[in-house]
């Protein structure tokens, strides 16, 4: 990929995935995309708010899963979204998907080149299930890489961005 590097990242709701990111754009030229992304722009079409509660979530996962049964759209949209990454100066891609067979079809459709990574939250684990599959079944799936989110943010981004800059120039370690 032309020292490009495309990375599934996951993790439950509040463990800093977003924080993550932005982090790493201080470092390097990302592309940031998500899979419910046309998900939520269909929701809002139907009166969702934009709110992150478990009724929301829940609404977002099973909208989800009716356009995944239906014409898999989701994949296909992200299959274009990486495309046009390898078409861009941008360096990293990160592409935030919660569902395990999900992050499978992408990692497939990119002929095995995107990595995966699961972030987890320390001691800001969250104890009870959020109610859908999306959000709960976030460990089912081996991951190529494993960061928890646990330190204050000056750490995290040096540790961060040296994960990421060891997983680009291939001197990473399974972590």
């Amino acid at each position: 990929m032309n020292n490009k590097l495309a990375i599934v990242i996951n993790g439950q709701g509040g463990v800093g995935k977003d924080t993550l990111c932005d982090l790493a754009a201080e470092s390097f030229s990302v592309y940031n995309v998500s899979s419910i992304t046309p998900i939520k722009d269909i929701a809002r079409e139907f009166g969702w708010s934009g709110a992150k509660d478990d009724k929301s979530r829940k609404f977002l996962a099973d909208l989800k899963a009716l356009a995944v049964e239906y014409n898999d759209f989701p994949t296909v949209w992200l299959k274009r979204r990486y495309n046009e990454f390898l078409a861009s100066d941008k360096r990293i891609m990160f592409v935030h998907i919660r569902e395990p067979e999900e992050i499978a079809k992408f990692v497939a459709a990119t002929g095995g080149e995107a990595r995966t990574l699961l972030i987890r939250g320390g001691e800001r684990v969250r104890l009870s299930a959020y109610g859908n599959a999306a959000d709960d079944l976030v460990e089912n799936y081996y991951y190529d890489y494993y960061y928890t989110n646990d330190k204050p943010l000056d750490v995290a981004k040096e540790e961060f961005t040296s994960l990421l800059r060891d997983i680009l120039t291939g001197n990473d370690v399974a972590r």
